[in-house]
């Protein structure tokens, strides 16, 4: 039995603890869903594996035709849809292929985060532990409580909280949507057409790019071709400017001497 202070553990550990690949995994998680460390993620773990291991036995015992069997199932596959971890009608087979970010999606710090009530899911963490959170007018200060289907529509501010004032600071200003979006998976043939179009295009481009170019080139091929005759020019009217200064200035017949040789010959 143990004793009530300290209970058992809830959760259990991986088989080796020295895996790279499931370290990096684990540290990407870490930072993606804001968690403390990595006992958070083992307890996702072992709640997955427990859901995948009834299923796993129920499937077995399903094909004999066991009406209790039938019962299970359909409790589980109910439960799961109730916390929002599978869609209505889902089947066992579905069951199989959950990950631990199913699992992780589903607690109250990652719900406050994508419901825009904090700015980042470590901010949310901290909302959470101090008493800011409510769930349907109940506060909550469990960081991992897992929230059903129905509540997560009840998620908001304590009444007595003053982030409930819009101006308040630590109160995120952007509205983000309460799901996220999860991108559809374009077939293989649109994406092989679309890179396609897209070098088409870039051709185009480039093309339209050179015979502008050679088109501004020539232009200025013919500006140089036009300057040396320009500057001929000029340098003949240069010269010959200078050779009517250089002339010497004749001299105007001496009217007097003129005078003086008439009179000499009269």
């Amino acid at each position: 039995m143990g004793k009530p202070k300290f209970s058992r553990k809830k959760y259990e550990t991986p088989s080796h603890p020295w895996q790279e690949d499931r370290i990096k995994e684990e540290n990407e998680l870490i930072k993606k869903y804001g968690l403390k460390n990595k006992k958070e993620i083992w307890k996702a773990e072992t709640r997955l594996r427990k859901y995948r291991g009834q299923a796993r036995s129920l499937l077995a015992k399903i094909t004999t035709g066991d009406e209790q069997s039938k019962k299970e199932s359909e409790q589980l596959l109910l439960h799961l849809s109730r916390m929002n971890i599978l869609p209505p009608n889902s089947t066992l087979d579905d069951v199989l292929t959950l990950n631990t970010e199913a699992i992780l999606s589903r607690r109250l710090q990652t719900l406050t985060y994508l419901k825009g009530l904090a700015n980042t899911p470590k901010q949310a963490r901290q909302l959470i532990a101090h008493g800011h959170i409510a769930v349907g007018g109940r506060k909550v200060t469990i960081p991992g409580y897992m929230v059903t289907k129905d509540e997560e529509s009840e998620i908001s501010y304590v009444d007595k909280s003053p982030l409930n004032d819009p101006i308040h600071p630590a109160r995120p200003k952007g509205e983000f949507s309460s799901f996220a979006v999860k991108k559809e998976e374009k077939p293989k043939e649109t994406i092989i057409e679309e890179k396609k179009s897209e070098e088409a295009e870039k051709e185009e481009k480039t093309s339209t790019e050179e015979t502008v170019e050679k088109s501004e080139e020539k232009p200025a091929v013919e500006e140089k071709e036009t300057k040396p005759e320009t500057e001929t020019k000029e340098t003949t009217t240069s010269e010959e400017k200078k050779e009517e200064e250089e002339k010497p200035v004749e001299a105007e017949p001496d009217k007097k001497s003129e005078d003086e040789k008439v009179e000499e010959a009269k």
